[in-house]
């Protein structure tokens, strides 16, 4: 049985690999071993922060709704209860929008929270 030689398919393999690295800092970009490192672990802090963005969205929500209550006299948590006794049903991401681009339309919004906390 004849051998196999590798050598071609090692070339395409290295040439995948420092495609992906492509403007990586120093020898990350040229040298096939590390640039392989450094893509696998690129990959993996993809993979991750992909589902950690919606929690740091979640977070920047909060944040904002919580500075916009602030501002009319509520606490995030007596907010976010006093809509829910109200019946409004608003998610946090339209909410921090509005605290952020409309403060009268959020006033509107914590004083019927406020009135229901009563």
């Amino acid at each position: 049985m004849a051998r196999v030689k590798t050598g071609q398919m090692n070339h395409k393999r290295h040439v995948k690999v420092l495609k992906l690295a492509k403007g990586y800092y120093a020898a990350k970009h040229t040298l096939y071993r590390t640039a392989h490192e450094q893509v696998m672990n690129s990959g993996y802090y993809a993979f991750r922060d992909r589902r950690r963005k919606k929690d740091d969205f979640r977070k920047l929500w909060i944040t904002r709704i919580n500075a916009g209550a602030r501002l009319n006299g509520l606490s995030y948590s007596q907010l976010v209860y006093g809509l829910k006794l109200a019946n409004i049903t608003i998610n946090r991401k339209v909410l921090s929008d509005i605290a952020t681009n409309d403060p009268e339309g959020f006033s509107a919004i914590c004083d019927k929270a406020k009135e229901s906390l009563k």
